[in-house]
């Protein structure tokens, strides 16, 4: 029985609603129900509880976590030599393999019953961290079978059988693992696979058994050339009926081990001149019997859901880990080179054009490390944030580019000559492959992050899908009619809270608890959440399904969602750490920038919006004055690049776990140089102070002979700090 409500007013949105919302393909519908959210929620509340974030105190390593990043992790660090991985030998030599499989490194997301270390999502970030600060080559062999692969969905997804098996040999290396999604038809849209398995009985064991027989073309396999399992994605077909009455049965997963008749591993690809093992590989009428199904029959037609699941894990660490590795290790650099390299007699970092590069190493050095430590942490505390995940690995990577780019400009052509004391080259032609996997930024930035985020974080809009969806029209109308003016008060009520904070600066809005100096960056930040909600509903209500194909509009949305994701996570970081004064230059200006940018994204979407009216309105409401925000000042700027320039408390905590190594090449050259540099200062001022030589210096009695010799190490680390590598023709071409 409707009531009048649902008659008269309830019944006139369905059927509108049903007209407008876009259709969503089966993939789609698996991604939205995958993972969870987090507090991107609370962002797109319009009003997020500070205290839900601070609350979790900074994240901890355990007793046994620290003894392995301080014992096999820096031996393992010590024997890279990643100028021989990448030029000389092109793979990871043997016993550095047999090093990670002895130490178990391919199992540290698996549980200790299985033999595994069981670390934390935190602790496995750090591990990743400090080995990508060596050898990007080896951190993306450490990280993948620890990511999306074989282990993280049998542990989340896998029966127990298969749990018994395998588990145990990942976690030692006797297996290891590598996933087949991608192929030539389908990169990101997974939804145009051709990957083709088709329910059969066949011979397994000598014995007439159910399963699939599945033919594939994958590429782009990392660990593939070199995988004993492969985890195989394809799309499964029962034509004859033998499972169930309907014909496809989607996207479906299996455990496929390499050496089954009809796999066939390729050659290596060589992806930006990365030497870790990456390469296609096919199945020609390869018979799979049903319970190699990662989950069992029951889990058929599920994968899609279960990769999105084990990606919004893995994605959330992997790459992230690999971004905030290379960025320290560009910040650690390029601030000691700018402080040994003189140019004009004078070093190149107090040039203000280098101090604004080193300015935005340091911020964004910050930002990355901060925006790591808190999502690891949300995942240890048991949140799958699939829209966060997307954010970080899309932005992560995207700010890796920034810095590379700044650290190679400071360097000039100390960066660009390649060998084996080059720290920085092999970094940036990794950052391309970064970008790339695990979802592309293009897709992620354009379509995923605000695409999914409006979606999931709202409070009702996904019940209004589901109700919408409905075959039933009452069913749906009791269903609508449960949350739709619920939504009609949300709405009304983010209008109001935007329209005061705008006109208020954001001065009335709720700072939490012993903000203090910090009350304004919070305000800010909580302002720009009630807008960017404000703007949400309006673009959902006004263009409907139609928001999906508006990109421009998406995007530049996500970028606000991302923005005030990772200021949060750099105010959670600074709280964290005791609010340390000196870091607080840093604070000031990634939230000056931050800001900005919003600023300037939603200006973006005002301006380009579709329906002018409204988009009038939106101005008045959001930016009447326009854009006011701006970026750090330059005094700021000066203050954030002198943290590089000199030692002290906050540049250890910016480049903590850089590992410069025992061999007096590469990086060590440049820490050595810095530290002799920064020792002898005074005496090089009294050398400029009074326009002397050394020699000259000692005649006059200004410096003794100790002095004269320091300035005479300092000079020679600096002489071999910053020449480069060269080569014999010979070497260059292989004897030819």
């Amino acid at each position: 029985m409707l009531t009048m409500r649902q008659r008269w007013l309830t019944k006139p949105i369905l059927r509108q609603l049903k007209q407008v919302l876009p259709p969503m393909s089966d993939t789609e519908l698996q991604a939205l129900e995958a993972g969870g959210v987090w507090w991107d929620a609370q962002l797109l509340s319009g009003k997020p509880d500070w205290q839900q974030l601070l609350s979790m105190g900074a994240p901890q390593l355990s007793s046994e976590e620290r003894a392995f990043i301080d014992g096999p992790v820096a031996t393992l660090c010590e024997m890279i030599d990643d100028w021989a991985i990448t030029f000389e030998h092109r793979k990871i030599p043997t016993a550095i393999w047999d090093f990670l499989k002895q130490h178990k490194f391919f199992g540290m997301i698996i549980p200790k019953q299985y033999g595994g270390l069981e670390f934390s999502a935190y602790a496995h970030s750090e591990i990743v961290t400090r080995i990508s600060t060596v050898s990007t080559t080896v951190a993306v062999t450490v990280m993948v079978p620890n990511s999306l692969g074989p282990g993280e969905l049998l542990h989340q997804f896998g029966t127990q059988a298969q749990r018994d098996y395998y588990l145990p040999r990942l976690a030692d290396g006797r297996e290891i693992p590598c996933f087949g999604l991608t192929s030539p038809e389908a990169g990101s849209d997974a939804a145009s696979m051709v990957d083709k398995g088709v329910v059969c009985y066949g011979e397994y064991n000598g014995e007439q058994v159910l399963g699939m027989r599945v033919n594939w073309h994958k590429r782009y396999i990392t660990l593939g050339p070199v995988a004993t399992l492969l985890g195989l994605a394809f799309k499964l077909y029962d034509p004859d009926h033998l499972i169930g009455e309907d014909d496809e049965l989607g996207i479906t997963v299996a455990l496929v081990p390499t050496d089954t008749e009809g796999v066939i591993i390729g050659d290596r690809h060589y992806p930006c001149m990365q030497a870790f093992q990456n390469g296609p590989n096919w199945g020609e009428d390869v018979f799979v019997p049903m319970d190699w199904v990662i989950g069992g029959q029951e889990r058929i037609g599920e994968g899609w859901k279960m990769l999105m699941a084990a990606l919004a894990a893995g994605r959330s660490i992997s790459l992230p880990s690999l971004s905030t590795g290379g960025a320290k290790l560009a910040a650690k650099a390029t601030g000691a080179y700018a402080r040994i390299r003189e140019q004009f007699n004078i070093p190149i970092g107090n040039f203000e054009g280098v101090r604004a590069q080193l300015a935005n190493i340091a911020a964004t050095t910050y930002l990355l490390d901060a925006a790591r430590k808190t999502t690891t942490q949300a995942l240890d505390h048991g949140h799958i944030p699939v829209v966060i995940s997307a954010i970080l690995k899309a932005h992560a990577t995207y700010r890796l580019r920034e810095v590379i780019n700044d650290a190679m400009d400071v360097h000039g052509g100390k960066a660009i000559s390649d060998g084996p004391n080059n720290y920085l080259g092999n970094v940036y032609r990794s950052v391309p492959v970064a970008i790339t996997v695990e979802g592309a930024n293009t897709l992620t930035r354009n379509l995923i992050i605000f695409g999914q985020g409006a979606i999931r974080c709202h409070p009702y809009l996904l019940a209004e899908m589901d109700a919408a969806s409905l075959d039933d029209e009452e069913q749906a109308l009791h269903a609508l009619d449960r949350v739709l003016f619920k939504h009609a008060a949300f709405i009304c009520c983010g209008l109001g809270r935007v329209w005061l904070h705008t006109w208020t600066a954001g001065h009335l809005v709720k700072e939490p608890k012993g903000a203090g100096s910090l009350k304004r960056h919070y305000q800010q930040i909580s302002r720009y959440s009630a807008v960017l909600t404000f703007i949400s509903e309006v673009a959902l209500i006004t263009l409907g399904g139609a928001l999906k194909r508006k990109e421009y509009l998406s995007a530049r949305l996500g970028d606000v969602l991302s923005e005030l994701y990772l200021l949060s996570c750099v105010m959670k970081n600074f709280e964290d750490d005791g609010r340390p004064a000196s870091d607080r230059p840093l604070i000031d200006w990634l939230l000056a920038a931050g800001l900005n940018k919003i600023e300037q994204q939603l200006d973006q979407v005002i301006s380009n919006f579709p329906s002018r009216p409204v988009a009038w309105l939106m101005k008045l409401i959001i930016l009447p004055l326009g854009i006011r925000r701006r970026p750090a000042t330059d005094a700021l700027t000066d203050r954030c690049a002198e943290l590089l320039l000199e030692p002290s408390d906050c540049r250890r905590r910016l480049t903590e776990g850089v590992h410069i190594g025992q061999s007096a090449k590469g990086l060590g050259r440049i820490e050595d140089a810095f530290d002799k540099v920064v020792a002898s200062q005074a005496l090089r001022d009294i050398l400029k102070e009074n326009r002397v030589t050394v020699d000259q210096a000692l005649q006059q009695n200004l410096l003794s002979e100790s002095d004269a010799k320091q300035l005479h190490d300092a000079e020679m680390a600096v002489a071999l700090a910053v020449a480069v590598d060269h080569f014999g023709a010979e070497e260059l071409t292989n004897g030819d």
